[in-house]
């Protein structure tokens, strides 16, 4: 069976002229009343009780429909959508009179807890149904019922009132009364009327639901929320071309949230009109399935606003919805949280790692710095910054480290990884707030200055376990060799234990372009003109200054020979702890911290993860080895690894 949800509140509201209003309501109760038409012909009319889920409404169903019903594709528990009714007032109470509807689900079970009674509508004899002739006149719309004449092609209902037809069908005369209308989505008045209110489609004004009674069966609505987060702009590619999206996060004083995204010409309409912290009222979007990939909410929608959508800055701000809401969760209980799981955490930063610069997978790069947060429960992790995250919050933390400050740091919406252990990422819509006024920072602080800062901790992010257990594939020097690593479609990834005993010192690094599409830097070598500036032939553009990048040569050896690698931005910061442009100036400068630097990483043992691929130089095929990440040698994990290295082989045997 299809799922689908009855619209809440739906038949109170299409009661009270909610006009804008297609509810989705079950047929609870159904059936056929024969009625006298012209001349000796009789035809069947039907009605029935409809229903939310909670309240029922007795419903009389247009001729147009009655095929509909005779052949059973309307029948009890059948799931539908009033796409166009009118409101009446029948035997003293109201009624839906459907004109047109869609089925969603012929046969379904009853759905929620309907009240069904009987009414004293439920015995009267359908409505006639008549085409109209002539000019339709709309007295007030408040107040007594003016006479209604015929009109076009729009239908009047004229029920017999008289107590005596309950069991007898009784024909209708062409005087009987004729009943206030109160709701007609189609209906727009005349100019002289338009002044009594918002009657038309496109004219009334959206109701303010809360955010957790969105669904994509309403009408049109409108809700108010407090924007909680906002993330960056993300361009794409896919098979119908290019675009762009950003998203925010809306709260409202429910507590309800959800995300709302904003793609290509809605993105330039509203990027610049959101703020964080601000309150709007936001109507007219489209609600699609959340993708829980990548929305943290607790939500199953979100919206994708359209070209008739709107963002309403609210001036006075609404202090009933709150400006966040965090539901921080331990540092130990991390360990035993899946991955992907978004979370929020809160510790007292001890140490903050440099920033470096990675290449992704496609081909654009983004900066990356590591922080450690410890807690109170004995635990402590790794948070993994990226993009501007480390420049903007990642360097102020470094700088007050530095000094010896050690700041409470809440992280909202952070991604569980299990790299290198288990620890905690940045997304587009985290938010990393720097000793915030909150109990539990307060608590924090108290907890570290007061004897915590010498508590014992366990990192559950350094993880010294096996190589083998994070399923990296450990190869000695002369395997990249002997094995033919590299040599298929797909490089090799593996790891060797080994030792840096040279590096080529005289070309480390290149001149590169700072031009910048986006997150996206050019990167391209550049040369320096007789002008004195810097030049790149991609741009085509001149610079006074240029980036200084790694592209560093090194020999590795082991137990069973040499090899030389490749260590680029990312791998070559990382295994010498500072910046390409810094490193060259030292050599300029015949600064004694350049050989310092170099001295330092020969003849230490490392874990070098590598990516081994077959390249074409000219006309020469050769393996080349690259260097991606460095990890300092631990004789304890190492250890480890090696005895169950021999356990291994030993129950193989």
């Amino acid at each position: 069976m299809a799922s689908v949800r009855l619209t809440p509140n739906g038949v109170p509201a299409g009661l009270a002229g909610d006009q804008n209003l297609r509810p989705i309501l079950q047929v609870v109760n159904l059936r056929c009343v024969n009625v006298d038409g012209p001349g000796a012909a009789r035809s069947d009319r039907w009605r029935g009780l409809v229903s939310d889920g909670t309240d029922t409404c007795p419903a009389m169903f247009a001729g147009q429909l009655s095929n509909l019903t005779r052949s059973g594709a309307i029948r009890r528990g059948t799931v539908v959508q009033l796409d166009e009714y009118v409101v009446n007032f029948v035997g003293g109470r109201k009624v839906f009179v459907v004109l047109n509807l869609t089925v969603l689900i012929p046969e379904c079970d009853i759905i929620g807890n309907p009240v069904i009674t009987e009414t004293e509508f439920s015995n009267q004899t359908p409505p006639r149904v008549e085409p109209f002739n002539g000019t339709r006149q709309y007295g007030s719309m408040a107040g007594n019922p003016s006479p209604v004449r015929p009109n076009g092609n729009v239908p009047v209902f004229q029920p017999s009132m008289s107590e005596n037809s309950l069991n007898t069908p009784t024909r209708l005369s062409n005087k009987a009364p004729a009943f206030q209308q109160t709701a007609q989505p189609s209906y727009r008045p005349a100019p002289s009327y338009k002044n009594h209110g918002a009657i038309a489609k496109n004219e009334a004004p959206a109701r303010i639901i809360p955010i957790s009674s969105l669904n994509p069966y309403q009408g049109r609505w409108a809700i108010k929320g407090r924007v909680t987060a906002k993330g960056d702009i993300r361009r794409y590619h896919n098979a119908k071309g290019e675009g762009k999206v950003f998203n925010f996060d809306l709260l409202d004083s429910d507590g309800g949230e959800i995300r709302v995204a904003c793609f290509n010409a809605q993105l330039d309409r509203f990027y610049e009109v959101v703020e964080v912290g601000k309150v709007y009222v936001v109507s007219r979007g489209n609600l699609k399935p959340a993708q829980k990939n990548f929305n943290h909410l607790n939500n199953e929608w979100e919206i994708m606003l359209e070209n008739g959508s709107t963002v309403e800055l609210c001036p006075d701000e609404d202090r009933s919805i709150p400006s966040q809401r965090y539901d921080f969760r331990p540092i130990s209980e991390i360990e035993d949280t899946p991955t992907t799981t978004m979370i929020d955490i809160i510790g007292v930063v001890t140490s903050v790692s440099p920033c470096t610069t990675l290449l992704k997978k496609n081909g654009t790069e983004t900066q990356k710095r590591n922080i450690s947060l410890k807690d109170m429960s004995g635990r402590s992790v790794d948070v993994t910054m990226w993009g501007d995250f480390c420049n903007r919050e990642g360097s102020q933390l470094q700088e007050m480290v530095e000094r010896g400050v050690f700041p409470v740091l809440a992280v909202k919406t952070g991604r569980v990884t299990d790299f290198n252990g288990k620890s905690v990422g940045t997304i587009s819509s985290s938010q990393l707030l720097i000793d915030p006024d909150l109990s539990e920072a307060h608590t924090l602080r108290q907890w570290f200055d007061g004897g915590g800062r010498d508590a014992s901790t366990q990192s559950i992010s350094r993880d010294v376990a096996p190589a083998a257990s994070r399923n990296e594939n450990r190869k000695t020097v002369a395997q990249i060799k002997d094995d033919g690593l590299g040599m298929q479609d797909k490089p090799d990834w593996i790891t060797v234990k080994a030792s840096i005993i040279f590096f080529k010192s005289d070309n480390f690094c290149y001149t590169a372009c700072p031009t910048k599409e986006g997150d996206r830097q050019c990167n391209k070598k550049v040369t320096k003109g007789t002008s004195g500036l810097w030049c790149c032939d991609k741009c085509d553009k001149e610079f006074e200054q240029c980036d200084y990048r790694y592209l560093l040569q090194l020999q590795i050896q082991d137990h069973s020979g040499t090899a030389w690698v490749t260590a680029f931005q990312e791998a070559a910061q990382e295994l010498l702890g500072c910046s390409a442009g810094d490193l060259n100036r030292y050599k300029e400068e015949q600064d004694p911290r350049f050989a310092e630097t170099m001295l330092s990483c020969l003849f230490q043992d490392y874990l070098l993860r590598l990516k081994v691929k077959e390249e074409t130089y000219g006309d020469e095929r050769r393996v080349k080895n690259t260097l991606v990440k460095v990890d300092r040698f631990d004789p304890a994990g190492e250890s480890k690894y090696l005895l169950d290295s021999i356990s291994r082989s030993m129950m193989g045997h």
